[in-house]
């Protein structure tokens, strides 16, 4: 009997289901921020969820693919396994899917652009071609910009903008071509800085565990170019930033006490900064991995919470 995954099974690994955390967690903190604004509009806000993860698997797909076909998933790889490099899948389907889930993401958006106006037009257009370029064509991944691209997009993008398409929704009629008068909430700009440190910190993780082999495949991923010490700095650095932002929407912004819960999700954050700090192998770092993925997560909801009751 095969050791192998089903066909199911496969497709599932190759979405990789440990970081759609970095999809939701945006949509989540985004929408507790029109909700305190009373801005909230459901269907924007489920809209913007699927899309936001649609872009997360698309980008998981495109990934898996062109990792495996330039070389860089090697059998020296400590990370959890790729569907398309362990032959699980052939790499021209994942290669469509990857194409197809943009794909669906841009017929979602269409009505997240009648929502929204020509705003969404712009960022969900870069979005999308982002997602692709983070691993295919220019590889920005592999150029030592990825971090500044799960930065912006998983984080300032992401949340501001699912904050902007409900505000949009709620205080004005289609069809919009500038932003609307108050739909841009500087407390989501703030708030959206707490999901860019946490989503980038994912990915420093996993570059720090496959630095070795990345830089031997000639990826050269900002964990490559700056090494362990300041990668893990530059980790510490993000969750500092994550946990400053709590403290700034309550002192400078109209925000109760609630919106700190958050800060109980800090000895999680202490614990994985510990793991990352102190290793480089996959048997310590994949767990530290999801862990990420779950603080990420785990903070999310507790801003949510903390803001909505």
């Amino acid at each position: 009997m095969s050791g192998e995954p089903s066909r199911a099974k496969a497709w599932l690994l190759a979405t990789r289901p440990q970081t759609l955390p970095a999809g939701a967690a945006p949509v989540i903190v985004g929408t507790a921020v029109a909700i305190q604004a009373e801005l909230f509009a459901p269907l924007p806000a489920l809209a913007a969820l699927v899309g936001a993860l649609l872009i997360q698997i698309g980008t998981n797909f495109a990934n898996d693919y062109y990792d495996a076909v330039s070389g860089v998933d090697s059998e020296d790889r400590e990370g959890f396994t790729r569907a398309t490099n362990a032959g699980l899948i052939p790499p021209r389907q994942v290669k469509l899917a990857a194409f197809g889930t943009f794909s669906l993401a841009i017929v979602l958006g269409v009505y997240l652009v009648y929502v929204g106006g020509l705003p969404i037009v712009i960022v969900g257009l870069a979005s999308v071609a982002s997602g692709y370029a983070y691993a295919g064509g220019p590889a920005l991944g592999s150029k030592g910009l990825g971090d500044l691209f799960v930065f912006v997009f998983f984080g300032l993008v992401a949340v501001t903008g699912t904050t902007y398409v409900q505000a949009a929704a709620e205080l004005a009629e289609p069809p919009i071509v500038a932003p609307p008068s108050g739909a841009i909430v500087p407390a989501a700009v703030v708030a959206s800085l707490a999901m860019a440190g946490l989503s980038t910190a994912i990915l420093v993780v996993n570059n720090v565990r496959d630095l070795e082999t990345d830089r031997a495949a000639g990826k050269r991923t900002l964990a490559v170019l700056i090494g362990y010490r300041w990668s893990r700095v530059e980790f510490a650095g993000l969750l500092a930033l994550a946990y400053f932002v709590p403290i700034a929407l309550f002192v400078g912004f109209d925000y109760s006490v609630g919106v700190l819960l958050p800060l109980l999700t800090l000895p999680l954050g202490i614990a994985v900064t510990r793991t990352v700090w102190t290793h480089t192998d996959g048997e310590a770092l994949n767990p530290a991995l999801e862990r990420t993925g779950q603080l990420l997560f785990a903070y999310a909801v507790a801003f949510a919470i903390g803001v909505i009751a």
